[in-house]
């Protein structure tokens, strides 16, 4: 009892799990948190973080030790003239600490630079996000779009069955004309074609907001269905500075291009301080051992006594040695590349410039292309408005006209094929006007609310 309690429970909680429905702000955040782009970002932003690491600490000295050790064996000629062994065993060990003092600020820069840097590969992860929600916001409404057309087409269906029954049976009562039932089973074929196509329509949908999520198993994914808001017609001064102004201030392709100006400025500051001196500070600490492997007599002490050879740790008492200098490099002549160099600077400054003149002009040509959509379509709901009254009108004329046998099925026909057509164009402007409410909203506010 206890496992079949167990497999219920498992059971039960797969169904919940596959049966779940996905709301528009789940899609995004899960976007944000799984798309590949925006991991491969995030990474990219861990390698700037790390390389701001390295930059703060060239402040510090670097600090290192070493030790050579070499044997000597063979012939030697001695100061005399004379020949003998001269086998010996030379050890020196030391340690050295070298720091800029002074390098006409390059290092402070550099290290603006890369917080620029990691302030850059934020903000472009900032677009990927940002574009991704554009994009899910649009598949999303893609969606409700292709539903609400199956609902439609299945309506037709629907009505197409039911009127194809009718005749079927007043044509074998032979009450009605056997091609009259042919026209009205060619119709209920094009309803069910129809009615497939907006399903498959709705797979490849759902199919397309899935990859972007990357979903691995998609073959239960749906959205949760949401009722929107008839359009309602908002006055919005598109001229609007201070419109404009935020979306500027907000826009993370703006503040991209905004930190290349940055960070070619201070390129152009690095690039200038190569004309000024670098002054270096540095110390050593040494010491050597040396050690014949012919005679451990080194020579006589003034009073004839033999000397011999001192131990490793006496000789390194003996010979231990300190240095301090400081080094000052002063550019002189580089063939003129340290110039060429600042030139090319404050061209990638220009550049960075101009770069965010285009920026700004490619973002107030789409905010503008918005406005005008949500103009077109809002004029264009409402004539759909007043076209889908009209069909409906007629619709129901010509099926009152029809059972009255004053038309034919083919003019019933085209009156129900007209209101279909006219309910897609509906739903069709609605869903345009309100994906460009929300494409603007999301300009301004950076919000999908």
């Amino acid at each position: 009892m206890k496992k079949v309690i167990i497999f219920l429970g498992i059971t039960c909680s797969f169904l919940g799990f596959s049966q779940k429905k996905w709301t528009l702000e789940e899609s995004i955040d899960y976007a944000k948190n799984n798309n590949l782009q925006i991991i491969t970002s995030k990474f990219t932003e861990k390698l700037e973080e790390k390389n701001l690491h390295i930059s703060k600490r060239n402040f510090l000295p670097s600090i290192s030790a070493n030790m050579n050790n070499n044997i000597k064996f063979g012939q030697t000629q001695g100061f005399q003239g004379g020949i003998g062994r001269n086998d010996n065993f030379n050890n020196d060990i030391g340690m050295s600490v070298d720091m800029v003092i002074y390098s006409g600020n390059k290092i402070k820069k550099q290290v603006e630079q890369k917080q620029i840097d990691l302030s850059i590969a934020k903000y472009n992860t900032d677009i990927l996000k940002y574009d991704i929600t554009l994009q899910i916001i649009e598949q999303y409404l893609t969606i409700l779009l292709n539903k609400e057309i199956y609902k439609v087409n299945k309506s037709a269906f629907n009505n197409a069955q039911k009127l194809y029954d009718k005749i079927k049976i007043t044509t074998e009562i032979e009450t009605t004309a056997k091609t009259v039932l042919a026209e009205a089973e060619a119709t209920l074929a094009r309803e069910s074609q129809n009615m497939k196509i907006a399903e498959i329509n709705i797979k490849k949908s759902l199919f397309a907001l899935a990859q972007t999520l990357q979903l691995d198993d998609y073959s239960q994914f749906d959205i949760e269905d949401i009722s929107l808001e008839s359009p309602i017609n908002i006055s919005i001064n598109n001229s609007s500075d201070e419109i404009l102004k935020k979306i500027y201030s907000n826009h993370p392709k703006i503040k991209l291009a905004e930190q290349n100006i940055e960070s070619a400025e201070i390129q152009s500051k690095i690039a200038m301080a190569s004309f000024l001196p670098t002054i270096s500070l540095n110390a050593r600490l040494g010491s050597f051992y040396y050690n014949s492997l012919v005679t451990d007599i080194t020579g006589v002490d003034s009073f004839g006594n033999i000397i011999k050879e001192k131990t490793l740790f006496d000789q390194y008492k003996t010979n231990f040695s300190q240095q301090v200098g400081l080094s000052i490099n002063i550019p002189i002549f580089n063939k003129g590349i340290t110039k060429i160099q600042v030139e090319q600077a404050k061209i990638n400054e220009d550049i960075a410039k101009n770069n965010l003149n285009i920026k700004k002009q490619e973002l107030l040509q789409n905010i503008q292309k918005v406005y005008f959509d949500i103009e077109n379509y809002y004029a264009n709901y409402l004539y759909a408005i007043e076209t889908h009254k009209s069909n409906e009108l007629a619709l129901d004329f010509a099926q009152k006209s029809y059972e009255a046998g004053k038309i034919t099925i083919y003019d019933l026909n085209v009156a129900l094929n007209n209101f279909i057509n006219a309910q897609g164009t509906l739903i069709q402007m609605k869903y345009n006007y309100i994906f460009s409410q929300k494409v603007l909203n999301f300009y301004i506010n950076q919000s999908i609310k």
